[in-house]
């Protein structure tokens, strides 16, 4: 069909001409309410985007000498964090000489992932960095 007719006939309906394929031979062209159109992407990707969930990642702070029911306290919030779906990072800190025993955290931090392993999977295994030791935990 020649341009001249196809925007005729689009006047005629009182919509738009739109080109919907343009690189294509000859150019595809549509008559539809461009605004209407543009209305409706614009909805659809709002409702695509509210139903993305944006996973964040939580810290939890530890001590070497934490005591029992504080680290309860601690594992509990983090399987809370994980049924929600985000990544929770458990951080160790060691002071003074305290980092000389670091094994000790390595034995806390896997019983922190033993405690979690129902509802968590470990993303990095616990490594030194410095005077911290880093573990993370995604969800299953």
């Amino acid at each position: 069909m020649r341009l001249i007719d196809a925007i005729e006939m689009a006047h005629q309906a009182g919509l738009d001409l739109v080109e919907v394929s343009p690189n294509t031979e000859p150019p595809v062209c549509r008559i539809m309410d461009y605004g209407k159109w543009l209305y409706e992407q614009k909805r659809k990707a709002k409702l695509s985007k509210k139903k993305q969930h944006v996973v964040t990642t939580k810290e939890i702070r530890l001590r070497p000498e934490i005591g029992d029911n504080d680290l309860d306290v601690k594992v509990n919030q983090a399987g809370k964090f994980l049924e929600k779906g985000d990544k929770v990072q458990f951080t160790l800190r060691f002071k003074g000489r305290e980092v000389m025993h670091s094994d000790q955290g390595v034995e806390l931090m896997n019983g922190v992932r033993d405690k979690l392993a129902s509802v968590s999977k470990v993303d990095r295994t616990p490594i030194m960095m410095g005077r911290r030791m880093i573990m993370i935990l995604v969800p299953k």
